[in-house]
């Protein structure tokens, strides 16, 4: 890549620094805050939902802890002072922990042994380099300029595997929750309109963040493999690349929060309608006021 373009991109990660160092702060104190409020619940009342929900507060947790590295990387002017090794943790614990358990304990211990093989590579490709004619040393968040051609097949199933699938199994659990909701009769419309609002923020959060990531990332790839794209094409690819990851980190600051919320939500509306439908008998009533009576039936005589 040349030089002049190298210096632009550098000034423009050099401004970002603020930003990160608060968003270091803000998903250290609400993941924290999210795992604090799990356990001090106790064990015994957890559902399937908050193991979920604890699983991905810990594994953005873990995330969090790459953006104070990633700040002080980027205070101007740009040096990466902490070795090769420390390089690669701060990469393996950036791509660490995409994929999320969403049936039960054991599970969730599969799942966290899957992320931890699938971002192994990461630790193989991440390197530390000189710049040209200074001093100064980078980080290299995916492969150094001769491996690219080994890294790009490897950038391509974390598309894949560790983006598009995730996507459509939450796309499906959250359309399976939504329908059955929708369906139950003993779940007042408010209660409805709850739910569909909080299934909706997980799936726009997550198209919105992850989504562009993952393809501005490979696209962000293929200028830098790609020697005939022009300085400018490549300044605008790399800064919507930038904006994205920007994106994902203010992601992981609210939504185990938000996920917690549908989990409590849910399993509150389940219990309340259960209730119900055991006060209105063993067969499935629709909910109505109590001072209404279906036609037919004689009202109650004090």
């Amino acid at each position: 890549m040349a030089g002049s373009c190298q210096k632009d991109f550098d000034k423009f990660q050099e401004r970002l620094w603020p930003i990160l160092a608060l968003q270091f702060v803000l998903a250290v104190a609400g993941n924290g805050f999210a795992i604090y409020r799990f356990l001090a619940r106790g064990r015994s009342s957890w559902h399937t939902g908050i193991v979920y929900a604890f699983n991905l507060a810990v594994s953005d947790l873990l995330y969090a802890f790459s953006l104070l590295p990633l700040a002080i990387y980027y205070y101007p002017e740009k040096d990466w002072r902490y070795g090769l090794t420390f390089c690669k943790l701060d990469r393996f614990l950036f791509f660490y922990g995409r994929l999320e358990p969403r049936h039960a304990k054991l599970l969730s211990v599969g799942v966290w042994s899957l992320v931890a093989a699938i971002s192994a590579p990461v630790l193989s490709f991440s390197t530390t380099e000189r710049k040209n004619g200074t001093n100064q040393t980078e980080c290299l968040g995916s492969a150094a300029a001769d491996q690219l051609g080994q890294y790009r097949p490897y950038s391509l199933f974390l598309l894949a595997f560790g983006c598009m699938l995730p996507f459509l199994l939450t796309v499906s659990s959250c359309g399976a929750i939504l329908y059955t909701v929708l369906r139950n009769q003993n779940i007042t419309a408010a209660e409805k309109r709850k739910v569909k609002a909080l299934v909706g923020a997980v799936v726009a959060l997550y198209a919105l963040s992850y989504l562009p990531f993952h393809m501005l990332r490979n696209l962000n790839l293929w200028t830098r493999m790609e020697k005939k794209v022009d300085c400018g094409a490549s300044h605008v690819i790399y800064t919507l690349y930038q904006l994205s990851k920007i994106v994902v980190h203010f992601h992981i600051c609210i939504h185990p929060l938000l996920y917690a919320s549908l989990a409590d939500n849910l399993q509150g509306y389940c219990c309340r309608a259960f209730r119900r439908r055991k006060e209105g008998g063993e067969n499935d009533v629709p909910l109505r006021p109590r001072d209404q009576d279906t036609p037919g039936e004689p009202q109650n005589q004090s």
